[in-house]
């Protein structure tokens, strides 16, 4: 068996001001619609409110991974694994918010384990495992009673480990394991847009963009809830979240990727204060 050990730290200070432009027009148009912010109370004054919401993630992981000198191997959730991968999760979003400006922080702590596809060429079998720490902290403009668009900065830490069984040349398998440590900041773009209803039922949606080869090549996120207020203080929610990174770097030992959609269903329990 080999075992290969490294880390590697990559933060970027490039920026591209022109995707950025079409990406807020993008987002500007795609996101109209008609709502009230959830949160808020219609009023235009300066009074902010504050909400405190642990939730949980029964999320999987789809996409490629690639640590040292091991083949990139493919992972894919089936829908038997939904809610049996997740060894240990730790979620927790903060938001303060006036009438006009929203600050966000979104804490994200996963570990996933997946079995390993099988190529028919490289690769025979094994286990992948990714430990995930996602720190997001966001500033939101309300443009209107529906719409707020803003930018993010996200805070990866990611640690990748394989276990696989590979064919070699002469058709003998072999064990080899590897494990690799990355670090990386994504700018994002984001757009929110939300609806309350008789100031119980209320429903969000929110989609980010970002990356553009600062950090990740590419990363996007999808969020999608329905919620109730119980009072003024509690509230709750459930809904689906997918958030994809396509990141790369190094090479040889050092060589890293982590290609995954992390995705599944969300339970949130509100407190606002």
């Amino acid at each position: 068996m080999k075992t290969v050990q490294s880390s590697s730290f990559r933060v970027s200070t490039q920026k591209n001001k022109k995707i950025k432009v079409y990406v807020w027009a993008i987002i500007c148009i795609l996101f109209m619609g008609n709502g009230k912010l959830y949160g808020q109370d219609g009023d235009m004054d300066n009074q902010w409110d504050f909400l405190i919401e642990p939730y949980i993630m029964f999320s999987n992981m789809s996409g490629h991974l690639g640590v040292g000198v091991i083949p990139p191997v493919e992972v894919d959730a089936e829908p038997d694994d939904i809610f049996s991968r997740l060894q240990i999760g730790g979620m927790l979003y903060l938001e303060a918010h006036n009438a006009k400006w929203a600050i966000t922080s979104d804490f994200i702590y996963m570990d996933l384990e997946q079995r390993v596809n099988a190529d028919r060429v490289l690769i025979e079998s094994g286990r992948a495992n990714a430990k995930q720490l996602c720190y997001e902290l966001a500033g939101l403009y309300r443009l209107n009673p529906y719409l707020e668009v803003g930018l993010a900065g996200r805070v990866n830490a990611v640690k990748s480990s394989l276990d696989v069984q590979t064919i070699g040349a002469v058709g003998d398998v072999r064990y080899e394991s590897a494990s690799l440590s990355e670090f990386w900041i994504d700018p994002v773009a984001v757009a929110r847009v939300s609806k309350t209803y008789n100031e119980k039922l209320y429903w969000i949606f929110r989609g980010d963009i970002g990356g553009f080869g600062i950090g990740s090549d590419l990363t996007w996120q999808i969020q999608a809830y329905v919620g109730y207020k119980f009072s003024k203080v509690i509230q709750s929610s459930v809904g689906d979240r997918v958030m994809s990174m396509d990141y790369e770097t190094g090479s040889g030992r050092d060589y890293f990727r982590y290609d995954v959609r992390n995705f599944g269903p969300n339970i949130r329990i509100g407190f606002n204060l």
